[in-house]
């Protein structure tokens, strides 16, 4: 029996190979631009517009199609040219003048070429699982301290909350403090892990995509904290709520540690639920 499991997790790692090699073999045909100190912040400004822009999109949209609105925690609200641009420069500005430096400051004390075998499935889906539930955790506590002391919360993290009806390009609406600390957080877990760099990368996609799909304001049938059972994902409803009330759900991501600390309020159902046709918009 125990031969045949490991015969089992040998064919599944081969196949799993046969997906990934292929996928890292791609992208070491990059391997100038990946090791370049440009591309963390290309990366992670164009993941992050681009996430973002089909939320953008059914924002514009949303006055004129009236059934968009059921899918939208705050019906009424979309975010105007002149919420939406302060937003997008603000990220913008920050990547450059912030963290480019530091991306290059790390770029020339830590050249290294890029190892030529891709990770194993299980390796890489365990180690990016690891992280989020690390991140989860630390943000958890630096949220909690800069909404329990004043001058943190005045100083720091006011500003993420002055748009209170989220959207998507609010996800990175913050100070450079704030950005600096998810950044710092992202960096320790996949060094702590020895995360392989296509995991790394995957996880930052996973990530950004998370935090923006929180901010979206959009609750959609298909939405992550729908498809995680057992309600362990509190999602776009979830930290839609801490934003309008402000001392509930500071978790940004699962809802353990809200709900072993006290501090979990669960959201109200969307309009579509009420439907009986698998949220559609008749």
């Amino acid at each position: 029996m125990s031969c045949y499991n490991n015969s089992e997790l040998q064919v599944l790692c081969s196949s799993s190979q046969l997906f990934l090699q292929p996928l890292w073999d791609r992208l070491k045909t990059w391997e100038v631009l990946i090791q370049s100190p440009f591309f963390p912040v290309l990366f992670s400004v164009i993941t992050y517009v681009g996430f973002c822009l089909p939320f953008v999109v059914l924002d514009v949209l949303n006055p004129w199609v009236p059934s968009l609105r059921r899918y939208k925690i705050h019906p009424d609200f979309s975010p105007s040219a002149r919420q939406l641009l302060p937003c997008l420069r603000q990220t913008l500005y920050q990547h450059v003048v912030f963290v480019f430096p530091l991306t290059l400051l790390h770029w020339a004390h830590s050249p290294k070429l890029l190892p030529p075998e891709a990770p194993q499935l299980l390796e890489l889906v365990s180690h990016i699982v690891f992280c989020l539930l690390l991140f989860d955790a630390e943000f958890f506590v630096w949220h909690v301290l800069h909404h329990r002391v004043p001058w943190l919360y005045r100083t720091f993290h006011k500003v993420h909350h002055q748009n209170s009806s989220s959207f998507a390009l609010a996800t990175q609406y913050m100070s450079v403090w704030e950005l600096f600390s998810l950044g710092f957080f992202d960096l320790v877990n996949v060094k702590l892990l020895k995360c392989h760099p296509l995991t790394v990368l995957i996880f930052h996609v996973v990530n950004i995509w998370l935090s923006v799909e929180d901010h979206s304001g959009y609750d959609f049938p298909w939405s992550t904290h729908r498809l995680v059972p057992f309600g362990w994902y509190g999602g776009v409803a979830h930290h839609d709520l801490h934003h309008s009330q402000f001392n509930c759900n500071f978790a940004p991501y699962f809802t353990h540690w809200d709900k072993l600390l006290g501090t979990f309020r669960p959201a109200p159902l969307p309009a579509w639920w009420n439907c009986g046709c698998g949220g559609c918009p008749s």
